[in-house]
């Protein structure tokens, strides 16, 4: 949101223009050009312009806007671009609703930035090149040749032959894009077995994106459709919170199968309801869960969680409280349960602790097959003391849980890779102390569910981190990978800590199509 300014700072604003108009001088030649303007500067802050003009003949599909600061200079908000920063350096592209840049066309976009007394950018690269104009030009890529592919039952690998100039990739999948490599080959994942895809590939550059090569068929092999109990990839999505999008139109942008759902909630007494109010039968969340089956997927519930009413504290035995979790593994023919269990009302009252141990030994009992999973805050280095006695009378009560998921951010990270795999690292020396499995054991008995973007801590997680994350998490064998949320898988950078969005500049689903690989 613009900043809003008053009459003092508008007055300033005139002298400020007449200063600073055209920093960066626009093109001196045809080609495409970027000017910047202090459109004003109120002493602990300013606003900047920038505006791109296409002075070429023809339609600019895309743009790159790159601005070194002096140091010392922030921006603090922008609007109409999708802006990305490292250090000094801020880059602007087109927002997600921009159509081509037209002949002759210009577009602008904004920027409050502190402090005051502002001088001026640095440095300016459009598309890599001069500011000053023809920083649109040159050609994009032809079509890529040699497109091949070969499957498995979820899967398809394809590869193709370089494109002269391509700087990137779009891979496309029956006509919808899945994929933006910068080499020469992708794996689509989480697909149907037995199921015939088209797929197409275009190369990408400064000048924008080429033609998409011909198409060629790949068909999966026989196979079943649903993941193995023992490795799920399953994004959280929540239905009342967040503009929840349609999983279905997200299964089908992705490849993601399976989804953990957010949050079952006691109703009052012992219960079972999503968020406490929603009842299972006939709710947004069970019409989701029908959706999600109908495209050939399938859900993981999450009970807990930090907030609200929880089940653990409100069924007094252990009994008591398996039987609510039956209520929701029979309202659902479930395959898999998780037990979110955070805050001083679960993860640290001990009795509660034991209660929940307990009564997963009892769905266990009850439920031949079923897949349980504990998911849990940890420290970077791996789990605290809480996380540590949750382990150990697991293994005490004979509780046989099947995954220990840990959720490694609002942890004090400094780097969130690092500390995602100190903090799981941690956890499989833990698992191998206490039930003597071997590292690899231990590793198929792990999950890591993190949050992408902006964290409520404001550790950050781009999409190259999930997906040196999601890499490392499946080079080990782990057995499950998660993240808050589906709901934030939309980007908006500079916005925040939000429900709706990552508060990182992103595509949509980008972490939900990485994820998808695990």
């Amino acid at each position: 949101m613009k900043r809003k300014k008053y009459l003092s700072v508008a007055i300033a604003a005139i002298a400020a223009v007449v200063a600073s108009l055209i920093v960066i001088p626009a093109a001196q030649a045809a080609g495409v050009s970027a000017s910047f303007t202090k459109v004003s500067d109120w002493g602990s802050g300013f606003e900047g312009k920038v505006t791109v003009t296409n002075g070429t003949t023809s339609s600019v599909s895309t743009w790159s806007v790159a601005l070194d600061f002096p140091s010392g200079y922030t921006i603090s908000s922008s609007w109409d671009a999708t802006r990305s920063s490292s250090g000094q350096t801020h880059t602007f592209t087109p927002p997600s609703w921009a159509g081509p840049l037209a002949p002759g066309a210009s577009v602008t976009f904004g920027f409050n930035g502190s402090p005051g007394n502002f001088p001026g950018i640095a440095a300016c690269r459009l598309n890599g090149g001069s500011c000053a104009g023809g920083g649109g030009g040159g050609t994009v890529p032809g079509a890529p040749a040699g497109l091949s592919g070969t499957s498995t039952s979820s899967s398809v690998s394809l590869s193709w032959s370089a494109a002269s100039g391509a700087t990137s990739y779009n891979v496309y999948r029956n006509g919808s894009k899945v994929g933006s490599p910068t080499g020469t080959s992708y794996t689509d994942s989480g697909l149907t077995a037995s199921t015939s895809y088209s797929y197409q590939v275009s190369a990408s550059n400064a000048a924008g994106e080429g033609a998409k090569s011909g198409a060629i068929s790949v068909t999966t092999q026989s196979g079943g459709t649903t993941p193995p109990a023992s490795k799920k990839a399953a994004p959280y999505i929540y239905m009342g919170w967040g503009d929840p999008p349609n999983p279905a139109t997200v299964m089908n942008a992705t490849g993601i199968k399976w989804f953990t759902m957010a949050f079952i909630l006691s109703s009052g007494g012992c219960n079972a309801a999503w968020d406490g109010s929603r009842p299972l039968q006939g709710s947004a969340d069970a019409n989701a869960i029908a959706a999600i089956r109908a495209a050939g997927g399938d859900i993981v519930p999450s009970i807990g969680g930090w907030s609200g009413n929880k089940l653990g504290p409100n069924c007094s035995t252990p009994e008591a409280l398996a039987g609510a979790y039956q209520q929701v593994i029979s309202a659902y023919g479930l395959k898999a349960i998780d037990i979110d269990i955070e805050n001083s009302d679960e993860f640290e009252n001990e009795a509660v602790q034991d209660r929940i141990l307990n009564a997963l030994k009892i769905v266990k009992q009850n439920n031949p097959g079923i897949q349980t999973i504990l998911t849990f805050g940890t420290s970077t280095t791996g789990p605290n003391y809480y996380g540590n006695r949750l382990i150990e009378r697991s293994q005490a009560l004979g509780a046989n849980i099947d995954i220990f998921t840990l959720m490694p951010f609002d942890f004090g990270s400094g780097n969130i890779y690092n500390d995602t795999v100190g903090a799981s690292t941690g956890l499989n020396n833990k698992l191998k102390a206490t039930f003597g499995w071997t590292t690899a054991q231990a590793y198929a008995h792990q999950g890591i569910s993190g949050m992408n973007g902006l964290s409520d801590q404001q550790e950050m997680t781009t999409t190259a981190t999930w997906q040196n994350i999601t890499n490392w998490a499946r080079t080990n064998g782990l057995g499950r990978l998660a993240f808050w949320s589906v709901n934030r898988d939309r980007g908006c950078a500079g916005g925040g800590v939000v429900s709706n969005c990552s508060g990182i500049a992103q595509g949509d689903w980008d972490f939900t199509r990485i994820t998808a690989g695990f």
